[in-house]
């Protein structure tokens, strides 16, 4: 199932990445070619891992001065943070005033300290899923490692114990089942960046799917590095 459903959209992104996209950036806050919904779709590779949280850890490493790993106990140790945010699937749904709970991502930063060469980060995550942003975009005032969702522990149909939110990317870009931040001197292609979606995933551009038949010049892949 998880195979046939993955080949699906491959298919998918190959079909739609040579459709126009729009030549400016909406400023409306829903997104062009997102619908608004009320409730929260679950989507996933087809795999909803057991993480208990007596074995649930978070690494960080890659270029930073300080790689450690977060027991769940750390976790919730840390400053917690809660926000309320919009958030758009590439499938073409959002969900507006989401509030989420966690730890913001300015805070995992602190406590590594990213040298002057990392540029990326790459997410790792119990289910096998990967994905990759730029560090200025993870630096934001929003982005968090979330695990509550409207006030209640996230359930593992939604990403749980924790996952990343990244309310101005579309929501593949925030990975569910989080287990393993990297930060990197150069960017590497995740799942999906590798199967035909976008590398930036804008959604007020419906940056939805790569153009590119292979990987631009530059890019490597999770295998490349892991």
């Amino acid at each position: 199932m998880k195979e046939s459903y993955i080949a699906a959209k491959e298919r998918w992104a190959a079909k739609m990445a040579g459709k126009a996209k729009p030549l400016t950036r909406s400023k409306d806050r829903l997104p062009p070619g997102q619908r608004q919904v009320h409730n929260f779709p679950v989507l996933d590779l087809g795999v909803q891992p057991e993480v208990s949280l007596s074995n649930w850890a978070l690494k960080i490493g890659g270029k930073v001065e300080i790689p450690l790993s977060l027991t769940w106990k750390d976790f919730l140790t840390l400053p917690q943070f809660t926000d309320v945010s919009d958030f758009h699937c590439v499938t073409t749904w959002s969900q507006f005033d989401m509030q989420f709970s966690g730890v913001s991502f300015f805070t995992i930063a602190d406590l590594v300290k990213p040298t002057a060469a990392a540029s990326h980060v790459f997410f790792k995550c119990y289910d096998g899923y990967s994905t990759n942003n730029p560090l200025d975009v993870c630096m934001d005032d929003d982005v968090l490692i979330a695990h509550s969702w409207n006030g209640k522990p996230l359930t593992k149909e939604h990403g749980g114990p924790a996952r990343v939110i990244i309310p101005k990317r579309y929501a593949w870009k925030g990975a569910k089942f989080i287990r393993e931040i990297t930060f990197m001197d150069r960017d590497i292609l995740g799942f999906w960046e590798l199967r035909g979606y976008s590398n930036t995933a804008d959604p007020w551009s419906e940056d939805r799917f790569s153009n590119a038949a292979t990987p631009p010049p530059g890019f490597q892949s999770e295998t490349a590095i892991y």
